[in-house]
């Protein structure tokens, strides 16, 4: 690839990152910050703001898949005093990584090959990330500690945590949630939704799919099994709804309460992001590749 074409697909990369995330705001998403309604001590112009700083960084050439995700955490901290998005650069780190090398072969068989050369400097970069964003609910963990100096690789560390880390867990399962479970429906029922709707039903089959980790950190198994239960209830409903517009106000009532409770799922909103990304990265690769 030429150094120009290389240079034009880091900006595309670049802007399709930024697209995703202000694209995952503009959604109605019950419990976290959309464009409805701030919570939790954010508001969405935090995220914006996150969204455009990190998008200035993580898709520069020559740069580890560790130094990705530590340029980009830095440069978060520098944009706003809180976490807005550990998640979305741990998920969308590897998928730049992935969507940079030169071949042809698709997203998720390039992904596969930069998860599976992660390195013990990756997860050393990766642990000060995560320590340096605060994530609510981090404690101490008996393997792989990001507290501790790294031992292993950055994969091996996902691993060791994907049990009990719906993000962690997209390492150790090359993204199958967002390839197997999100990607789908975005390509199942555009043109039946406006984007901002298809991006709701995403992250509402992701919180009905299981107990969303941010929730479990935060308020414990029990609280985020009754969340996910709820949520496959709103979900049944708004996808048999005619019109998503009708099933609004219910919506906004469950993100009132759940926000009331300072119950926020923010793992689910992170592979919301990751998805509406994954898609449109396809969408170039192809493009680049014809």
């Amino acid at each position: 690839m030429s150094s120009l074409k290389q240079q034009s697909l880091n900006q595309q990369i670049r802007q399709l990152f930024k697209a995703a995330c202000v694209a995952e705001l503009e959604a109605l998403k019950p419990g976290n910050v959309h464009i409805f309604a701030d919570g939790h001590g954010m508001t969405i112009h935090d995220f914006i703001k996150s969204a455009d700083a990190v998008a200035k960084v993580i898709a520069l050439p020559d740069l580890t898949l560790g130094q990705r995700i530590l340029q980009s955490v830095e440069a978060t901290q520098k944009t706003v005093a809180c976490n807005t998005n550990l998640g979305i650069i741990l998920l969308c780190a590897p998928l730049v990584h992935a969507a940079l090398m030169p071949n042809q072969h698709h997203l998720s068989d390039r992904l596969k090959y930069v998860l599976s050369q992660t390195t013990i400097d990756d997860a050393a970069q990766a642990f000060i990330a995560i320590a340096l964003a605060k994530p609510a609910g981090l404690g101490s963990a008996s393997q792989y500690d990001v507290n501790q100096p790294a031992s292993c690789t950055l994969l091996q560390a996902m691993q060791a945590a994907s049990n009990r880390d719906k993000v962690a867990a997209q390492y150790h399962s090359n993204f199958d949630a967002i390839f197997n479970l999100g990607l789908p429906i975005l390509q199942s029922q555009k043109g039946a939704k406006n984007a901002a709707w298809l991006t709701t039903q995403v992250y509402l089959t992701f919180l009905a799919a299981f107990p969303d980790s941010h929730i479990v950190r935060k308020h414990g198994e029990k609280i985020a099994a009754d969340i996910q239960q709820q949520a496959n209830q709103h979900l049944t409903m708004f996808n048999i709804s005619n019109n998503p517009k009708l099933y609004q106000g219910k919506l906004l009532a469950w993100d009132n309460a759940l926000k009331q409770k300072q119950i926020n799922p923010g793992t689910s909103a992170d592979l919301t992001v990751a998805t509406l990304f994954v898609d449109s990265v396809n969408q170039l690769l192809k493009e680049n590749d014809g």
